[in-house]
């Protein structure tokens, strides 16, 4: 305790008054060394080289590059956050949205010398800035997307697929020093490309802010397995782009698999490469390329085609430079680039000079205008094979006369116009083609179908529509935000509570049964884009219910038994109180917590929070909630052994720890007490390290600590293992990689000896309740201060 707080330290020598003795008792006190310095006459500091400072390499990732780095957990921590205090929303909400938008329009239109807008408008640029935020997501994990803003950080930031949209972001900076704490970089660097579509005459769907900024660097994300493809001048982003272990098989093969959890065929590449796989200018392996990518980043064949020919409707490809003269990516540019990257050294380094992926030109005459011209000029015309000034592969139109292109910053000079292989792709696959010929059959239908895929795009990451704010949030939700209908009812209250719980504990459904249920609701939840969660029920629907990983006839017992005590009350009830499914899900499981800890010889209160709403299965996108299984989850010891895996189970489990927005801590705490309380997918006994499950002890951390026993793998796959008696040899116990990592790691290891330690049983319950509320309410934006309460109480 200090001082200042009038209490004593237990200690009584802190306050010691006791004689400091600086001559040591007569012995030798210097800290100098008086041997010979490596040069004689040297300062006194020893040697004459500094050789590094925090961070520098090697570092751990350097010397044990396959180690689980559970410090990763830990990231973008409130420590770094000089906003950690604002309540963005309100503050969102406080703005003159009208004239932060009129502030964009003028600002798309006043050219500024250090970097001249094309065609005398910066809209183009501000929705390829936007695309390229948003475009990072991919539905395998939910990952990237325009949440957090991260396009400002490495690696993101030094894509070769980026190359100047620094500049943007640095174009963008008067309206954010304006606005400043109210409009996050994430809203801003979206609304710019919504009002720059506008003002090109396009009508968007809408806009909601409400994305909070991310303030460091994202370590965690894994991006491909592809790294520098050569050390002449390591930071050059040319060298980042590359497909080469990614890819299984080969585009014109039948078996061409890209690697989960990726979504973009090239490392460095936000889909594409526009030049075809690899480069290959071939429209049909691109087309494949495509439609590959673009599904992973959640879109049909419909919304791809919406999103490349309206995307194409406006501004140019840049490629009038070499790339080898382009100087380095923002993370390895010098200093006096004032953060920005790609310096271009040729001619003004701009305007007429600008590079980013090489392909020169622009797909219409009127690259600031929105209209159909895209697609006309892509049917109308025959397209041929070309190269750009630097080299790159692009086509050009047959007919030597063929509608031309204003040049972005010569007057009077015209262009042939540009086409990419991926543009030609849409014409020769056969079901983009017939997609694009009704876009051209019917401009309106287009202009719609771009508007929600724009729109989709730019908020697929963002979550339950209770996290959208402003003016423009439409009325209208859609497939892929998940909806859940609103809440038409009284809630139960704690009398109500607590009777339910009596019913529920008395029906018969064990406490395994109870928390299995529970945590299959609320921990299909990803922080990544916000999407699962006990919210809606919909462990009760398709395809949830029959996931191998939910134990589906067990978990049909436990619903059915639970949805009589639902009819019961509610048809009890004289007014409109009910209680939803939902709720009675993840109440059950808090009941089963309870006991489990009761019986255990700590008795503890576990939080709920009453007003989830049941969903439908006409409101639920079954091909999109498939993505939400993971195929590892350590916490009930499922493995998915259809999926071939580069990684150990323990890594994947790590990653489901961090889609939950779990501490090590928190991970630690749920992973052993739910092992005690024997909620494995299949029932089986693995890392149940307990002569009594259902009670929620500390015996698994007591004994995945002990050396009293010995691990012995049961294969040489090392995915099983049995727990032998050191002393006897025989078999107490099976455990998982998943189970024994908490013994193994060293900081897990740490985390489970505060756990097995003597004093360390009652601490686990509440920390595992604590942790244990933090899942169940991570959905819950519909109440943001308990949302919030449940995760700080963590």
């Amino acid at each position: 305790m200090s001082s200042e707080s009038g209490s004593q330290c237990p200690f009584p020598h802190a306050h010691s008054s006791k004689p400091v003795d600086m001559d040591n008792g007569g012995h030798d006190t210097t800290t100098k060394v008086t041997t010979r310095a490596a040069t004689m006459g040297a300062c006194p500091f020893r040697g004459t080289r500094v050789g590094g400072a925090i961070g520098s390499e090697p570092q751990l990732d350097h010397w044990w590059p396959n180690r689980l780095k559970v410090e990763l957990l830990h990231q973008d921590p409130v420590q770094a956050n000089p906003l950690s205090d604002l309540d963005y929303c309100q503050a969102f909400a406080e703005i003159n949205y009208d004239e932060l938008k009129s502030d964009i329009r003028e600002l798309l239109h006043d050219s500024v010398d250090w970097w001249p807008c094309d065609y005398g408008n910066y809209g183009p640029q501000m929705i390829r800035m936007a695309w390229h935020s948003a475009g990072t997501y991919r539905i395998a994990d939910g990952r990237g997307g325009a949440g957090g803003g991260m396009q400002r950080f490495a690696p993101i930031n030094s894509w070769w697929d980026n190359g100047n949209t620094d500049k943007s972001r640095r174009l963008l900076w008067p309206i954010k020093r304006k606005y400043g704490a109210k409009l996050s970089w994430a809203d801003l660097m979206i609304l710019a490309g919504n009002v720059a579509l506008e003002d090109m005459g396009f009508q968007t769907f809408g806009f909601a802010g409400g994305r909070i900024d991310q303030w460091e660097a994202d370590s965690a994300t894994y991006w491909g397995p592809e790294g520098w493809t050569g050390d002449e001048h390591v930071g050059h982003p040319n060298e980042m782009v590359t497909l080469d272990e990614r890819w299984e098989g080969d585009p014109k093969q039948e078996h061409w698999d890209l690697e989960n959890p990726v979504a973009a065929t090239h490392q460095a590449l936000i889909y594409v490469n526009p030049e075809g796989p690899g480069g290959n200018g071939d429209p049909m392996d691109s087309a494949r390329e495509i439609r590959e990518s673009f599904a992973r980043m959640a879109m049909n064949d419909e919304e791809t085609v919406a999103l490349i020919a309206g995307g194409h409707a406006f501004g140019k490809s840049h490629g009038m430079v070499d790339p080898e003269k382009i100087g380095p990516a923002p993370e390895a540019a010098s200093m006096q680039e004032m953060g920005l990257g790609w310096h271009n050294p040729v001619g003004t380094g701009n305007a007429e000079y600008t590079m980013t992926n090489g392909i020169e030109g622009s797909w219409t005459s009127h690259p600031t205008r929105w209209d159909n011209e895209y697609l006309q000029n892509l049917f109308t015309y025959e397209w041929k094979k070309t190269k750009s000034p630097t080299g790159a592969l692009q086509w050009t139109p047959v007919d030597a006369d063929a509608r031309k292109t204003p040049d972005a910053h010569i007057e009077g000079k015209e262009n042939a116009l540009m086409m990419m292989t991926s543009d030609i792709a849409l014409k020769e696959d056969p079901i983009y083609r017939k997609i694009c010929e009704r876009f051209l059959e019917d401009f309106d239908y287009f202009a719609d179908a771009f508007s929600r895929a724009w729109y989709k795009l730019t908020h697929r990451d963002m979550g339950p529509i209770e996290r959208y704010v402003g003016p423009e949030v439409p009325d209208q939700l859609l497939p892929w935000q998940d909806p859940v209908p609103p809440l038409d009812h009284e809630l139960v209250n704690d009398s109500d509570i607590d009777g339910l719980k009596q019913k529920i504990l008395s029906s018969g459904l064990t406490v395994s049964q109870l928390v299995a249920a529970a945590w299959a609701s609320a921990s299909t939840y990803r922080d990544s884009d916000k999407r699962g969660g006990a919210n809606g029920a919909r462990v009760r629907l398709e395809p949830q219910r029959s996931w191998d990983m939910n134990n589906p006839a067990e978990l049909q017992n436990t619903l059915s038994t639970l949805e009589a005590i639902q009819g019961a009350f509610n048809d009890a009830q004289s007014g409109d109180k009910r209680i939803s499914m939902a709720d009675l899900i993840v109440l059950a499981g808090c009941a089963g917590v309870e006991k489990a800890a009761r019986d255990s010889g700590v008795d503890v209160n576990v939080p709920f929070v009453a007003g989830r709403r049941d969903t439908t299965q006409e409101l639920t996108d079954e091909p999109s909630f498939e993505w939400l299984q993971p195929v590892v989850d350590g916490f009930r010891n499922y493995r998915n052994d259809e999926v071939t895996y580069k990684i150990p189970p323990e890594h994947l489990f790590l990653d489901k720890a961090h889609l939950l927005k779990l501490t090590a801590p928190q991970w630690t705490a749920l992973a052993g007490g739910l092992k005690v309380l024997a909620i494995n997918y299949d029932g089986s006994h693995h890392g149940v390290f307990t002569g009594r499950p259902g009670q929620l002890t500390n015996d698994f951390f007591c004994v995945v600590t002990s050396m009293d026993f010995q691990w012995q793998p049961q294969s040489d796959d090392e995915l099983l293992f049995n727990i032998n008696d050191r002393q006897t040899g025989e078999t107490k116990y099976t455990a998982t990689r998943c189970d024994l990592v908490f013994g193994a790691n060293a900081q897990l290891r740490q985390i489970a000896e505060v756990y097995a330690a003597d004093d360390g049983h009652a601490r686990l319950v509440n920390d595992f309740v604590k942790a244990w509320h933090k899942v169940m309410m991570l959905d819950r934006f519909d109440v943001p201060q308990e949302r919030a309460d449940a995760m700080s109480n963590c």
